[in-house]
């Protein structure tokens, strides 16, 4: 029989909890205004800018309601998102969704920070006249590498002291994302007007189907899903966990992948050739002469954006080694992301290890967040024994600590995610994430209802 001990997670009491409404409406538009995200709205803008709202719209606010149901499940435990999967798959089966999270928001701070770099060898190609980077020519290198290291320091900084450093680059970096998002739309309709954004249509090789564009999107937005509660546990107001994640992300979201559509499309209409490659906000600003200040503030909204995806890394990374506290966690998936940061340039191409990236969270996210959420307001009633989240031999322990029954649906809905992809009306019209979500979170709410009645 093994020992009596108990696996600890973090709860923050609401005495402790300091974030206001203002605080998380702040964090989540800065988590997705960003580099990431303008680079995603380049991305769909192959669908033409009215498919690409609809779906923009459509993908979204799905998302970012999921989103506010995690935000409300950290709010009433005070618990982070990983360590609430113990009770869907088991104390010990946690760690394979924590281990996924640290893996795709490391892998996202890698996204913000290379594109940042990117910005940064045009300043450096500015001053001190260095070849800007070119994948195509593979040129240019050195200037990203020395972007990048920039960039961690500057990360590292960011992260210095935990939840608060991360509160307050988000509560300055916002003013700055705000007013270049405004600056980037003036120029933008300076150079092409509004009728010959609608009007343009897309190169028949480079279109893309709607339900492509929503599973792409529901990839990009699901990946905040996954750290709702890691941001809504700082909170002591249930409507800054909900009304104030939702509206932040949804209108975070909405505001720079617009941009991203609208500046890609303008570049394409201007040289007369559409290229997904230069959707990245580095290579739009300098094409359309916005300077050094664009670049310099490209790099701040990269430290929003990733300050969040650090605290997210971190927190997982806390559920798996729980003696490591928050803050030696946020360094030690900064020093990690800075790693994983040069694989672009081994590949050689940004886009498709994007792509590629993008593909595997949407698969991977989807089913597990739709057998998370079954869990707490269907199969819990929205009420978690927090001690028994953490019991050797409890009621979350399962066989060994882990829920096999979760992992089979969770290995099913992947199965039916792929198998989706095949049929022709999914692919044109609604994407196969969110369907295989739900059908995940209902045959996880009927199996477990039933396993938990034979249980007694």
């Amino acid at each position: 029989m093994e020992k009596q001990k108990t696996y600890p997670i973090e709860q923050i009491p609401v005495e402790n909890r300091h974030m206001s409404h203002w605080d998380m409406f702040a964090t989540w538009i800065g988590a997705n205004a960003n580099n990431g995200t303008w680079y995603i709205g380049g991305v769909v803008a192959a669908c033409g800018l009215v498919l690409a709202t609809k779906v923009l719209i459509a993908s979204s606010a799905l998302s970012y309601v999921l989103l506010s149901l995690v935000g409300l499940m950290g709010y009433i435990t005070g618990v982070s998102t990983m360590a609430l999967t113990r009770s869907s798959f088991g104390i010990r089966g946690s760690y394979v969704p924590s281990v996924i999270n640290v893996v795709q928001f490391v892998g996202w701070t890698a996204v913000n920070t290379f594109i940042a770099a990117t910005s940064l060898s045009i300043l450096f190609h500015d001053f001190f006249g260095w070849k800007t980077y070119n994948a195509t020519s593979n040129t240019g290198i050195f200037g990203v590498i020395v972007g990048v290291l920039v960039m961690s320091v500057l990360h590292l900084i960011s992260v210095s002291m935990g939840e608060r450093s991360v509160q307050i680059i988000e509560r300055i970096g916002i003013i700055f994302v705000i007013g270049f998002v405004i600056w980037e739309s003036i120029v933008v309709f300076r150079t092409v007007s509004f009728h010959q954004l609608v009007t343009w249509v897309v190169p028949h090789s480079e279109q893309l189907k709607a339900g492509h564009a929503m599973d792409i999107l529901a990839a990009f937005n699901l990946a905040w899903v996954t750290a709702g509660a890691d941001f809504t546990r700082f909170t002591a107001k249930k409507g800054a966990a909900t009304h104030a994640s939702f509206w932040g992300a949804l209108i975070g979201v909405l505001w720079f992948a617009l941009i991203g559509v609208v500046s890609t499309i303008s570049i394409a209409i201007t040289s007369g050739q559409f290229n997904p490659n230069n959707s990245d906000p580095s290579t739009i600003a300098n094409k359309l002469g916005l300077g050094v200040l664009a670049m310099i503030v490209i790099v701040l909204t990269s430290m929003t954006a990733n300050a969040a995806n650090l605290m997210a890394a971190a927190s997982a990374l806390n559920n798996l080694f729980h003696k490591i506290k928050l803050r030696k966690a946020l360094w030690i998936v900064t020093i990690l992301a800075t790693f994983v940061t040069f694989i672009p340039l081994i590949v050689g191409s940004f886009l498709d290890t994007f792509e590629a990236f993008l593909n595997y969270i949407g698969m991977i996210l989807g089913p597990m967040i739709g057998i998370m959420i079954t869990d707490f307001y269907v199969v819990h009633h929205r009420q978690y024994e927090i001690d028994e989240l953490t019991k050797v031999n409890g009621k979350n322990w399962y066989h060994g600590g882990v829920n096999y029954f979760a992992f089979a649906v969770w290995i099913i809905g992947i199965v039916i995610y792929n198998l989706l992809q095949h049929v022709p009306v999914i692919v044109d019209v609604t994407g196969a994430t969110f369907i295989a979500m739900i059908i995940s979170g209902i045959l996880y709410g009927i199996g477990q209802h039933w396993i938990l009645q034979k249980r007694g």
